[in-house]
């Protein structure tokens, strides 16, 4: 009767243990799941993702003759006290070629905010080919009472679009930003801010 008692007592403790694992395990999977999906999404363009090149993997591209037009579109979230949209709103080059675009912000308000831009382009599957040089939207942009700012984004659109079935015939691109208050607008000091002029 005792021997039986501690093989059951045993085979609880082990389907305790396994338990306790696979909750351990389910909540690390829970924190590793937003940086897990936002580097899947960086690595395929998933969802209108976008791509991040540095000065020398654009200089490495070969403009192409295939024509392609940019259209931009700047909005922000519900109750966020900016007015922010593109100079411009539409962009023509070609297919590799670098261009910049200016998007103006004005912090319409009477105290500094901290901006923070969400962005994706459109059709989805052309992300993975969409490339940033250059970006406001790499850093959180802090403006200051009534300030007005005119911040740049350097891109192109990789050649190897060119290659995919799905994306080769887009004649048309959207980038969309829109910009939210940064949690820590009020805490974060004008140091930590960058990228914005």
């Amino acid at each position: 009767m005792a021997l039986a008692l501690d093989a059951g007592s045993r085979r609880n403790r082990k389907v305790a243990a396994i338990a306790a694992f696979g909750a351990a395990a389910m909540l690390s999977l829970g924190f590793a799941s937003v940086p897990l999906y936002r580097m899947f999404c960086q690595a395929t363009g998933f969802n209108g993702t976008t791509q991040r090149a540095t000065a020398a993997q654009a200089a490495a591209v070969k403009t192409t003759a295939r024509p392609i037009t940019i259209r931009f579109d700047g909005n922000v979230t519900s109750g966020m006290p900016w007015q922010f949209r593109p100079e411009q709103v539409t962009q023509d080059g070609h297919i590799g070629e670098r261009k910049m675009a200016f998007f103006i912000a004005k912090n319409t308000s009477n105290r500094p905010i901290v901006g923070r831009a969400i962005f994706n382009v459109t059709p989805e599957q052309t992300g993975a080919y969409f490339h940033k040089i250059q970006c406001f939207c790499f850093n959180e942009q802090r403006l200051e009472p009534g300030e007005q700012v005119r911040m740049p984004v350097i891109y192109y659109v990789d050649p190897e679009m060119l290659n995919d079935p799905n994306a080769k015939d887009v004649p048309e691109i959207t980038l969309s930003y829109t910009f939210m208050e940064a949690a820590d607008s009020v805490a974060a000091p004008p140091e930590k801010q960058g990228g914005k002029r």
